[in-house]
Protein backbone atom coordinates (compact mmCIF):
# COMPACT_ATOMS: atom_id res chain seq x y z
CA UNK A 1 0.00 0.00 0.00
CA UNK A 2 1.60 3.36 -1.18
CA UNK A 3 1.22 6.43 1.12
CA UNK A 4 -0.60 9.97 0.02
CA UNK A 5 -0.09 12.86 2.29
CA UNK A 6 -2.80 15.62 1.78
CA UNK A 7 -0.54 18.69 3.14
CA UNK A 8 -3.02 21.79 3.38
CA UNK A 9 -4.68 24.28 5.40
CA UNK A 10 -8.74 24.26 6.69
CA UNK A 11 -10.09 23.26 3.54
CA UNK A 12 -7.78 19.83 3.73
CA UNK A 13 -8.60 19.78 7.62
CA UNK A 14 -12.35 19.89 6.36
CA UNK A 15 -13.18 23.07 8.26
CA UNK A 16 -16.93 23.98 7.47
CA UNK A 17 -18.00 27.74 6.18
CA UNK A 18 -17.37 30.43 9.41
CA UNK A 19 -20.70 32.63 10.26
CA UNK A 20 -18.60 34.14 12.74
CA UNK A 21 -14.57 34.54 13.73
CA UNK A 22 -13.78 31.51 15.83
CA UNK A 23 -16.28 29.40 14.25
CA UNK A 24 -14.16 25.69 14.52
CA UNK A 25 -16.44 23.27 13.26
CA UNK A 26 -15.81 20.19 10.71
CA UNK A 27 -17.38 18.51 8.77
CA UNK A 28 -17.81 14.89 9.78
CA UNK A 29 -15.11 12.38 8.78
CA UNK A 30 -17.19 10.62 6.55
CA UNK A 31 -17.84 13.84 4.78
CA UNK A 32 -14.82 14.90 4.21
CA UNK A 33 -13.12 15.12 0.70
CA UNK A 34 -9.64 13.43 2.34
CA UNK A 35 -12.17 10.30 3.62
CA UNK A 36 -13.53 10.34 0.39
CA UNK A 37 -10.74 10.43 -1.56
CA UNK A 38 -9.22 7.47 0.68
CA UNK A 39 -12.68 5.47 -0.06
CA UNK A 40 -11.96 6.10 -4.12
CA UNK A 41 -8.24 4.81 -3.57
CA UNK A 42 -8.69 1.99 -1.37
CA UNK A 43 -4.89 1.17 -2.49
CA UNK A 44 -3.55 3.71 -0.72
CA UNK A 45 -3.14 5.05 2.64
CA UNK A 46 -4.43 8.41 2.29
CA UNK A 47 -3.18 10.73 5.24
CA UNK A 48 -5.16 14.37 6.18
CA UNK A 49 -2.71 16.64 7.06
CA UNK A 50 -4.79 19.85 7.08
CA UNK A 51 -4.13 22.85 9.74
CA UNK A 52 -6.60 25.58 9.66
CA UNK A 53 -4.55 28.87 8.84
CA UNK A 54 -1.61 27.14 7.58
CA UNK A 55 0.66 29.20 4.87
CA UNK A 56 3.01 28.11 2.81
CA UNK A 57 6.09 29.86 4.42
CA UNK A 58 5.19 32.60 6.24
CA UNK A 59 4.76 32.74 10.56
CA UNK A 60 1.96 34.41 10.95
CA UNK A 61 2.20 37.69 13.18
CA UNK A 62 -1.43 37.77 14.41
CA UNK A 63 -2.68 33.74 14.59
CA UNK A 64 0.72 32.26 15.65
CA UNK A 65 3.85 31.42 13.88
CA UNK A 66 3.29 27.54 14.49
CA UNK A 67 1.31 28.22 11.16
CA UNK A 68 4.34 28.28 8.66
CA UNK A 69 3.79 25.58 6.31
CA UNK A 70 7.81 25.26 5.83
CA UNK A 71 8.36 25.32 9.10
CA UNK A 72 6.70 21.47 10.45
CA UNK A 73 7.04 20.27 6.86
CA UNK A 74 10.00 18.34 7.55
CA UNK A 75 8.65 16.68 10.66
CA UNK A 76 5.48 16.15 9.29
CA UNK A 77 7.36 14.28 6.21
CA UNK A 78 9.46 12.48 8.64
CA UNK A 79 6.84 11.15 10.96
CA UNK A 80 4.62 9.43 7.89
CA UNK A 81 8.00 8.18 6.20
CA UNK A 82 8.01 6.57 3.73
CA UNK A 83 5.50 8.84 1.73
CA UNK A 84 5.29 8.16 -1.91
CA UNK A 85 3.13 11.00 -2.92
CA UNK A 86 2.45 14.81 -1.74
CA UNK A 87 -0.86 16.36 -2.31
CA UNK A 88 -0.03 20.04 -2.13
CA UNK A 89 -2.65 22.19 -1.56
CA UNK A 90 -1.90 26.20 -0.13
CA UNK A 91 -1.61 29.57 -0.52
CA UNK A 92 -4.71 30.33 -0.05
CA UNK A 93 -4.29 32.02 3.40
CA UNK A 94 -1.01 33.69 1.96
CA UNK A 95 -4.13 36.06 0.65
CA UNK A 96 -4.51 37.70 4.03
CA UNK A 97 -3.58 41.66 3.75
CA UNK A 98 -1.05 41.48 6.57
CA UNK A 99 1.25 38.95 4.42
CA UNK A 100 1.18 41.95 1.74
CA UNK A 101 1.92 39.09 -1.15
CA UNK A 102 0.91 38.57 -4.50
CA UNK A 103 0.55 35.79 -6.70
CA UNK A 104 3.73 35.17 -8.25
CA UNK A 105 5.22 35.00 -4.54
CA UNK A 106 2.87 32.32 -3.35
CA UNK A 107 3.93 30.20 -6.53
CA UNK A 108 7.62 30.69 -5.66
CA UNK A 109 6.79 29.78 -1.97
CA UNK A 110 5.22 26.36 -3.40
CA UNK A 111 8.28 26.20 -5.28
CA UNK A 112 10.03 26.02 -2.10
CA UNK A 113 8.08 23.72 -0.18
CA UNK A 114 8.30 21.40 -3.78
CA UNK A 115 12.25 21.34 -3.33
CA UNK A 116 11.78 20.84 0.69
CA UNK A 117 10.02 17.31 -0.28
CA UNK A 118 12.16 16.13 -2.86
CA UNK A 119 15.06 16.73 -0.91
CA UNK A 120 13.75 15.22 2.31
CA UNK A 121 14.36 11.29 1.29
CA UNK A 122 11.26 10.62 2.64
CA UNK A 123 10.12 8.64 -0.09
CA UNK A 124 10.67 4.75 -0.33
CA UNK A 125 13.85 3.73 0.60
CA UNK A 126 15.54 7.33 1.01
CA UNK A 127 13.76 8.69 -2.49
CA UNK A 128 11.76 11.94 -3.27
CA UNK A 129 8.26 11.84 -2.47
CA UNK A 130 6.14 12.63 -5.53
CA UNK A 131 4.18 15.80 -5.72
CA UNK A 132 0.89 16.67 -6.86
CA UNK A 133 0.20 20.53 -7.37
CA UNK A 134 -2.87 22.01 -6.30
CA UNK A 135 -4.28 25.77 -7.23
CA UNK A 136 -6.84 26.54 -4.41
CA UNK A 137 -9.98 27.91 -5.57
CA UNK A 138 -10.22 32.17 -5.83
CA UNK A 139 -11.32 33.06 -3.26
CA UNK A 140 -14.18 35.80 -2.39
CA UNK A 141 -13.99 39.11 0.33
CA UNK A 142 -17.53 37.92 2.53
CA UNK A 143 -18.72 37.76 5.63
CA UNK A 144 -16.45 37.28 8.85
CA UNK A 145 -13.00 36.89 6.84
CA UNK A 146 -13.88 40.01 4.07
CA UNK A 147 -11.68 42.54 6.17
CA UNK A 148 -8.92 39.77 6.83
CA UNK A 149 -8.54 38.89 3.28
CA UNK A 150 -9.09 42.38 2.02
CA UNK A 151 -7.60 42.73 -1.57
CA UNK A 152 -7.16 39.20 -1.77
CA UNK A 153 -10.03 37.90 -4.20
CA UNK A 154 -8.13 39.88 -6.94
CA UNK A 155 -4.68 38.35 -6.32
CA UNK A 156 -6.63 34.69 -6.27
CA UNK A 157 -7.73 35.07 -9.42
CA UNK A 158 -4.16 34.88 -10.93
CA UNK A 159 -3.15 31.79 -8.54
CA UNK A 160 -3.90 29.29 -11.02
CA UNK A 161 -2.19 30.72 -13.68
CA UNK A 162 1.18 31.41 -11.68
CA UNK A 163 0.73 28.15 -9.70
CA UNK A 164 0.57 26.17 -13.16
CA UNK A 165 4.11 27.69 -14.08
CA UNK A 166 5.54 26.91 -11.06
CA UNK A 167 4.90 23.21 -11.87
CA UNK A 168 5.97 23.01 -15.23
CA UNK A 169 9.08 24.61 -14.01
CA UNK A 170 9.11 21.86 -11.38
CA UNK A 171 8.11 19.40 -13.76
CA UNK A 172 5.53 18.11 -11.45
CA UNK A 173 1.80 17.59 -11.98
CA UNK A 174 -0.63 20.36 -11.27
CA UNK A 175 -4.44 20.47 -10.87
CA UNK A 176 -6.66 23.83 -10.72
CA UNK A 177 -9.09 23.02 -7.69
CA UNK A 178 -10.92 26.26 -9.07
CA UNK A 179 -12.24 23.93 -12.23
CA UNK A 180 -13.63 21.89 -9.67
CA UNK A 181 -15.25 23.87 -6.76
CA UNK A 182 -15.81 26.92 -5.65
CA UNK A 183 -15.79 28.62 -2.03
CA UNK A 184 -18.59 29.08 0.02
CA UNK A 185 -20.52 32.67 -0.23
CA UNK A 186 -20.73 32.58 3.34
CA UNK A 187 -17.19 33.15 4.27
CA UNK A 188 -15.49 33.62 1.17
CA UNK A 189 -12.62 30.53 1.86
CA UNK A 190 -14.06 27.50 2.72
CA UNK A 191 -15.86 25.06 0.63
CA UNK A 192 -19.87 23.70 0.96
CA UNK A 193 -20.68 20.16 1.76
CA UNK A 194 -21.29 19.49 -2.21
CA UNK A 195 -17.87 20.58 -2.70
CA UNK A 196 -16.79 17.46 -1.18
CA UNK A 197 -17.56 14.47 -3.46
CA UNK A 198 -16.34 16.24 -6.76
CA UNK A 199 -12.90 17.52 -5.41
CA UNK A 200 -12.29 13.91 -3.59
CA UNK A 201 -13.26 12.47 -7.35
CA UNK A 202 -10.64 15.12 -9.60
CA UNK A 203 -7.70 14.29 -6.86
CA UNK A 204 -8.01 10.69 -7.27
CA UNK A 205 -8.33 10.68 -10.98
CA UNK A 206 -4.92 12.68 -11.40
CA UNK A 207 -3.53 10.54 -8.60
CA UNK A 208 -4.46 7.35 -11.06
CA UNK A 209 -3.38 8.96 -14.39
CA UNK A 210 0.04 10.92 -12.89
CA UNK A 211 1.40 7.94 -10.24
CA UNK A 212 -0.30 4.87 -11.56
CA UNK A 213 1.26 1.43 -9.99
Amino acid sequence: MRTLLCYGDSNTHGTLPAPYLGFTARYSREERWTERLARLLPDWEVIAEGQPGRTTVHDDPVEGAHRNGLTVLPAILESHRPVDVVLLMLGTNDLKERFSVNAGDIALSLERLVRVIRASGCGPEGSAPGVLLVAPPPIEEAGCLAGMFAGGAAKSRALAREIEAAAQRLDVPFLDAGQVVRVSPVDGIHYEAGANAPLAEAFAEAIRRNFPA
